[in-house]
């Protein structure tokens, strides 16, 4: 989900929240703690340099059940960030805690902004020598069209 897409979304939001991957919801007394640009620049296995650029949202759970986050508060916290930090239009990125941080992407179903997971991956698989997958097939589930029955002559 990119910037603007989630702006729209708080403009017709009563109240907020985050869902994990596992379907249990973050406590609605949650915190945004950080909202920035983060930059990674990078070399990949193949010798590429890249460039990456994400908008960072960092959810916290505090003791504080007396302040939950509304829309409008969070969409005031947005903008000031792309005013003062020059953000642009960019992918969110949210990063919560759990058993260590966990770096989630965002998608919205409606009704809960959803974290959803993210995956490491080769950019260069094409220059490392890395095979392209092959579809896992049962045995079970093959049936070969050239079966051998007696007296067909294939034995």
């Amino acid at each position: 989900m990119k910037l603007s897409e989630i702006k729209k979304k708080l403009n017709q939001l009563e109240t907020i929240s985050f869902q994990l991957p596992d379907g249990t919801l973050v406590p609605n007394h949650f915190h945004v703690t950080e909202v920035g640009k983060i930059t990674k620049h990078f070399i990949d296995c193949g010798g590429t340099v890249r460039n990456e650029e994400v908008v960072n949202f960092q959810l916290w759970n505090a003791n504080d059940y007396d302040h939950r986050l509304h829309p409008n508060k969070l969409l005031d916290i947005i903008e000031l960030s792309e005013k003062v930090l020059g953000i642009e239009d960019l992918e969110i990125e949210v990063e919560y805690q759990g058993d260590t941080i966990g770096k989630f992407g965002l998608e919205f179903d409606g009704k809960h902004f959803l974290l959803t997971n993210k995956q490491t991956d080769c950019l260069a698989k094409d220059k490392c020598g890395i095979p392209v997958e092959k579809p896992k097939l049962k045995l079970s589930e093959l049936q070969s069209k050239n079966t051998c029955v007696p007296g067909s002559g294939c034995c």
